[in-house]
């Protein structure tokens, strides 16, 4: 399998490139130049590690299939808990995927468990001795989850970029608290998008690349730009299905809806990888809080990142630039010119329209909707209240824009964060009184849901601080060059 780039049509890599690249020059996007086919009949009846090894053994084709098992059985195992893809019935045609039972309780650790070892494998076959320096931006997920990954690794050093009071205080805990000599971490002023785009700059600056290489340093991300971050993401759409079918929630070959609460588009674009494998999906929901930028792209073609930025409590979809939607479009347009001039608007501008035929085939696969704070907090309560079901803001918002897409077929709500990495919002849509520091949140929300808090979360209030420092988003290139 070889890689192109979005918005370079005579680029070709392979998958060991394209993981240890991270970014494409000119901040393209690495996308698999086909759709490798499902075996859906031979699959069924796998466990999640044997799947993940089938799933990505066809797109990561120069990595071997010895390497493949061994790293899918070490990482879907015993941190997962045995949880890897486990899903719940919630009511009649609705389900929860809950993709929070990993080390940091969030769906990032299904690929960053597993992308630091695709990392250290790739440089092994690219014969690459060079550090490599992971530079990753994050909504408040993926940099904690990307920490853990690459935590004490040899050869490879981690820096990653967070909203300064954008994130839960949970969330920020669980970066600054961060073991290991080889991190470090950093509070950017302004919003994810200031954070994202200057990393971003980062990559495409060629005196960066210059004094690094010269001090051998080569730089990487493990945000969901990098193809590494993505590929793994698709095992668990494959893996809620046969589970379904398994239970007899849907019959063998008819398709189910997923809805996924979406802020960098990475998440979703995994489901839309496996449905174009061969996967019986129906809709791909876009589950939006109140920075609805993809929801009016969906709808209308028009995507308009100048409007005002909201901060939510659903802060890891806080985002207007949504990077993967990149991908999507080149696969649908099939032209790396036309992404990288709508790409080329956008930055100029802060907007692009798509032609029709191009819209056409995102709404054929893609519905879309959103919801605010007061909503999803509704959608807590209601489902709490009607279910027994407890949901964190990111899911609670994907319920909600659930109820209006639904269709005949099943429907599978994307659970993407344990519930107490969020407890005062939670806890308040309960109906309780929130106190004001996290952790007593937390004891409070376990009293009032019955359910404990995952151990890892309940140890943060015991660890020490290691990171305090703030910077402004000028200031992301020189912590890369550190």
């Amino acid at each position: 399998m070889q890689y192109q780039s979005t918005r370079d049509a005579g680029l070709r890599v392979t998958a060991a490139e394209a993981i240890v690249r991270g970014l494409a020059p000119q901040s393209g996007l690495f996308v698999p130049e086909s759709f490798p086919r499902a075996d859906l009949e031979a699959w069924r009846q796998l466990s999640y590690p044997e799947l993940a090894e089938k799933v990505l053994a066809g797109y990561l084709t120069d990595y071997s299939a010895d390497f493949l098992h061994r790293a899918a059985q070490a990482t879907y195992g015993e941190a997962f808990g045995g949880k890897a893809g486990c899903t719940v019935k919630v009511c009649d045609g609705l389900y929860a995927l809950e993709l929070w039972h990993g080390p940091t309780c969030a769906f990032k650790d299904y690929a960053l468990q597993l992308m630091p070892k695709l990392l250290v494998e790739a440089k092994r076959i690219l014969h690459r001795g060079e550090t490599t320096r992971i530079l990753v931006a994050t909504s408040g997920d993926t940099g904690k989850a990307a920490l853990a990954g690459y935590a004490g690794l040899d050869g490879i050093d981690i820096a990653v970029f967070y909203p300064n009071a954008g994130t839960s205080e949970i969330q920020r805990l669980q970066m600054a608290t961060q073991a290991g000599d080889n991190v470090r971490v950093y509070a950017v002023e302004g919003n994810f998008d200031d954070a994202q785009t200057g990393v971003k700059r980062v990559f495409s600056d060629e005196t960066v690349a210059a004094e690094l290489e010269a001090r051998g340093i080569r730089l990487s991300s493990a945000n969901s730009i990098n193809w590494g971050r993505l590929a793994p993401q698709i095992v668990y759409y494959f893996y809620a299905y046969f589970r379904l079918a398994e239970q007899g929630a849907v019959a063998w070959g008819e398709p189910v809806d997923f809805c996924v609460p979406t802020g960098n588009f990475g998440d979703i674009l995994a489901g839309y990888y496996a449905k174009r494998m061969g996967l019986p999906v129906g809709k791909l929901v876009c589950a939006s809080n109140r920075n609805n930028v993809l929801t009016d792209f969906i709808r209308t073609g028009t995507y308009d990142a100048r409007r005002e930025f909201y901060k939510t409590a659903s802060p890891s979809m806080d985002i207007l630039i949504s990077s993967n939607l990149e991908r999507l479009l080149w696969h649908v347009s099939g032209s790396s010119d036309k992404v990288a001039d709508w790409m080329r608007q956008l930055a100029q501008t802060g907007r692009y329209t798509v032609d029709a035929e191009t819209l056409a085939a995102i709404q054929a696969s893609f519905d879309a909707g959103f919801a605010d704070d007061a909503q999803g907090a509704e959608e807590i309560r209601v489902r709490f209240a009607q279910d027994g079901y407890l949901c964190d803001t990111h899911t609670a918002v994907a319920f909600c824009v659930a109820a209006r897409c639904r269709t005949a077929a099943p429907m599978v709500v994307l659970s993407t964060a344990s519930p107490f990495k969020f407890p005062r919002d939670v806890l308040t849509a309960l109906g309780q009184t929130a106190p004001a520091g996290d952790f007593a949140a937390m004891a409070a929300l376990e009293a009032a849901a019955g359910v404990q808090a995952p151990q890892s979360l309940r140890a943060l209030a015991e660890l020490p601080v290691r990171f305090t420092q703030v910077i402004e988003p000028g200031e992301i290139r020189a912590a890369a060059l550190q």
